[in-house]
């Protein structure tokens, strides 16, 4: 436990290098985006495999914004201390969601393309989508999706501009007034990331559900979250950067979450497939048939060992989590499970049998330049850190021991 530590580092960024950042993103999010729409010439075939790479790209980034949302609204829910440094990092990620929000525009576009529910004669002769029919209809499924956007967006600007104020004033209030909020946007949170989720990956196959497929979501949600949160941690102090505001017991702490939430991964989603495995019905069992066969057995295999087996003994050490070179390896390695976490939800949809396609990298490319993009244009224009936060310098005093 370090002692009478005070805020010394420059709370803003080299303008140069976050301007880099953000040429650098745009440009590769340009090129990426366009090599992905270059499938759309491609015939019918083309344009399905363009709308679900689109699809999986898209619900990569935009789990981790909501898990960044989720951690700053859980920093004030809780009152915590260790992740008052981390806490404009998360601001500063759930503040895509705007992006995301314009990405999901194709997804509306290819509605036709994706989900089964949305063609008349399917709902006409299938008793099951018939009856889920007045939730499963295109006018209500975009409708959801605007509330949903609607109030992620609300959240994210409502925490990350009374942040910026405290900058300025230093008044303690604001603390007080996020406080306040916080339980309200808990509620709000947990609902329309569920109900978002159902809507978005598990209505791909409207026959089959699972009340605890939002959970799995949330949890790899939560771990890519803290995953990115590392690995921003670790690129700040390399250029010089919150050197001695993001301390090794902050790194310490977002390791042990992302451990922690790995490990809930691994128990939520062993319970959905224990739990649909023991009843045996058809119209559960189905979606795991169709993944256990056709080569998406062995991306299961892959994520089994790389989402939960390996990463569980490589980061369970502590000397692990603190070795920078190490914490740097298992975050990368669980942002790339996590993508083919997602990728084994919602390829096999559309592929029966396993077929990688360039598109599905050009998509995660082309999204990540522009997610990595406007990161950087909000670390050009405000404060890396909230550096009048009341409790930062408690964050800077705390080490695991």
């Amino acid at each position: 436990m370090g002692h009478h530590k005070t805020f010394s580092d420059d709370p803003k960024v080299d303008p140069a290098l976050a301007g880099k950042l953000f040429k650098v993103g745009i440009g590769v999010g340009v090129v990426g985006l366009l090599a992905t729409a270059a499938t759309l010439a491609m015939g019918e075939e083309g344009r399905h495999q363009f709308f679900f790479s689109w699809l999986t790209a898209f619900s990569f980034f935009t789990t981790i914004a909501l898990g960044a949302l989720f951690f700053t609204i859980l920093h004030h829910l809780v009152r915590a201390t260790w992740s008052a440094g981390w806490r404009r990092t998360a601001e500063n990620i759930a503040a895509n969601l705007p992006l995301m929000a314009v990405l999901f525009i194709p997804i509306l576009v290819g509605m036709h393309d994706i989900y089964h529910w949305t063609h008349e004669e399917v709902v006409a002769t299938d008793e099951i989508i018939k009856w889920k029919a007045p939730y499963l209809n295109t006018g209500f499924f975009v409708i959801r999706a605007v509330v949903f956007f609607g109030a992620w967006i609300a959240m994210a600007l409502f925490f990350r501009r009374n942040s910026i104020k405290q900058d300025e004033s230093g008044d303690v209030a604001l603390t007080f007034r996020m406080r306040w909020w916080a339980p309200v946007c808990t509620l709000i949170f947990v609902m329309t990331m569920t109900f978002a989720h159902f809507d978005w990956l598990m209505s791909l196959d409207p026959h089959w559900f699972s009340t605890i497929f939002g959970v799995v979501i949330f949890a790899g949600a939560m771990m890519s979250c803290y995953a990115t949160l590392s690995l921003i941690g670790l690129w700040y102090t390399k250029n010089g950067i919150l050197q001695n505001t993001i301390t090794q017991g902050n790194l310490h702490d977002a390791a042990k979450m992302m451990f922690g939430f790995t490990v809930f991964w691994a128990y939520v989603s062993f319970s959905q497939y224990y739990l649909i495995w023991y009843g045996n019905i058809p119209e559960e069992t189905a979606w795991y048939a169709l993944r256990l066969d056709h080569g998406w057995q062995w991306v299961g295999i892959a994520v089994l060992f790389g989402h939960f087996m390996i990463p569980f003994w490589f980061l369970m050490s502590r000397h692990m989590k603190r070795s920078r070179t190490a914490l740097a390896i298992g975050a990368g390695w669980m942002l790339l499970m996590h993508f083919v976490d997602l990728y084994y939800m919602i390829m096999p949809t559309l592929h029966h049998g396993f077929h990688p396609h360039w598109a599905d990298l050009t998509a995660l490319i082309g999204m990540g330049g522009l997610f990595v993009a406007f990161f950087g244009r909000r670390l050009a224009s405000d404060a890396v850190v909230a550096y009048r936060d009341p409790q930062l310098v408690a964050s800077m005093e705390y080490d695991n021991v």
